[in-house]
């Protein structure tokens, strides 16, 4: 009886809510694995695809976002062994897990802190209320390869923003794992999309895209990088989030100001009734 010859994964993009290879038909080895080496078009495919998830993401109800990363929680956590297996820490799956249901429970309260009533004076209401900002590009932090990762969508996405995230090309295998997590819950496609490879090849086209609205830099650890990637988001008026310090806690509090950030501020004007 001969052996088994077991079945060698290899791990795909994630753009559009679908698992395609790479345009380009490149891949790269990580940890004996397969990994897709995503080119220059495959990042202006997920442009695409981010684009196209806005309005259905940004007109759900906020409670319906808290439910859809609620459930996120839920398959991430029913996976746990096999980010295990990965190499990722079973105490840094737990925090990805709750940093999860953290960002769910703010989903339909932030409008309330963020927004408001303000005084003015005269016969009228003015009303402040939060809106997302677009499509936002995401360049995810080296370690840790989980929790930086959930901890930089997260934010991005309960607010009603669309991202493409640049993962980690020195740690993949927790980003495209997380990939098949979003897919089996009841995320729609287009609202995460994940590109793995060099970030010298896909970031530049995302911070210069003109359909992206801001780009999350916070993975970026050489400071001239760093630079020339704000000079090509300037060109369209990109909001741009500097990479985190090196020695950033991201098993901390994190605060609602990765939520704030990526939020614009619409002021309604209405009259008062006599």
């Amino acid at each position: 009886m001969s052996e088994r010859v077991a079945v060698r994964k290899t791990y795909k993009l994630f753009i559009g809510g679908k698992f395609p290879r790479s345009e380009s038909g490149r891949s790269y080895l990580v940890q004996d694995a397969n990994v897709s080496l995503a080119s220059r078009k495959d990042a202006r495919d997920a442009v695409v695809a981010a684009r196209a998830a806005v309005k259905g993401w940004a007109g759900a109800t906020a409670y319906n976002r808290g439910q859809i990363l609620y459930r996120v929680a839920e398959m991430l956590e029913g996976r746990r062994e096999q980010f295990v297996a990965l190499g990722v820490p079973g105490d840094e799956v737990d925090a990805a897990v709750d940093r999860w249901v953290w960002y769910a429970g703010w989903s339909d309260k932030l409008a309330q802190v963020y927004g408001g009533a303000n005084p003015v004076a005269g016969p009228y209401f003015n009303l402040s209320a939060p809106e997302p900002t677009g499509v936002v590009a995401v360049v995810a932090p080296e370690r840790p390869a989980l929790l930086g990762l959930v901890s930089v969508i997260a934010p991005a996405v309960v607010t009603g923003n669309t991202v493409v995230v640049a993962a980690s090309p020195t740690e993949p295998l927790a980003a495209v794992t997380l990939a098949e997590v979003l897919a089996t819950s009841d995320l729609p496609g287009g609202v995460v999309n994940i590109l793995t490879g060099r970030l010298s090849e896909t970031v530049p086209t995302l911070a210069a895209h003109m359909d992206v609205n801001a780009i999350d830099l916070t993975g970026v650890t050489d400071a001239e990088q760093a630079a020339d990637l704000e000079v090509r988001a300037a060109e369209n008026l990109k909001r741009v989030l500097r990479p985190a310090p090196a020695d950033h806690d991201w098993f901390a509090d994190p605060g609602l100001t990765r939520m704030t950030a990526l939020l614009e501020t619409k002021t309604v004007w209405h009259p008062k009734g006599v």
